[in-house]
């Protein structure tokens, strides 16, 4: 697993001190960019509330816990910044759970897009280029080790 520079870690450290606290609009932000985006993944959504259209969606509990997990996993990878590789057999087993319910590996770069809009949304002039690098180099990082999770499951169902 790659590892993030001194100052790539500051950075993203900083910037989700006060995003992390409010986990959950920040979420809907990026979720809602996601199916602007790409609406067709809309359809890998379906729970009691049909996800056929944003709103409705983004208003479900279930979505709602959703969109809570993903944060989540974004605050983990915030939380261990320094030693990123004890997340590889959780992000491994994520990417496997992606692949099962048919996500496609080009979504990933499509949630990474998302994320930095959500992020230069809620961050504003604190936003940076070098703020934006910071958060790629993470994504990427965690993004590799999904990929990997995602592709093993798929060798495993071929076989």
């Amino acid at each position: 697993m790659e590892k993030l520079s001194g100052k790539d870690k500051e950075l993203i450290r900083d910037s989700w001190e006060s995003l992390g606290k409010n986990k959950v609009p920040h979420g809907i932000v990026m979720f809602t960019r996601l199916f602007e985006l790409d609406p067709a993944l809309l359809t890998l959504f379906s729970y009691k509330t049909k996800c056929g259209v944003v709103p409705e969606c983004l208003s479900s509990p279930e979505f709602l816990e959703h969109v809570t997990k993903v944060m989540l996993v974004i605050d983990a990878a915030v939380s261990h910044l320094d030693d990123l590789h004890t997340l590889e057999d959780f992000l491994l087993n994520l990417g496997k759970k992606h692949q099962a319910v048919g996500v496609k590996t080009q979504s990933f770069a499509l949630v990474g897009e998302a994320l930095l809009y959500m992020l230069q949304c809620s961050l504003g002039t604190a936003y940076t280029a070098a703020l934006r690098q910071a958060w790629l180099n993470m994504y990427s990082i965690v993004v590799s080790t999904m990929t990997r999770g995602w592709a093993k499951n798929g060798e495993h169902k071929s076989n």
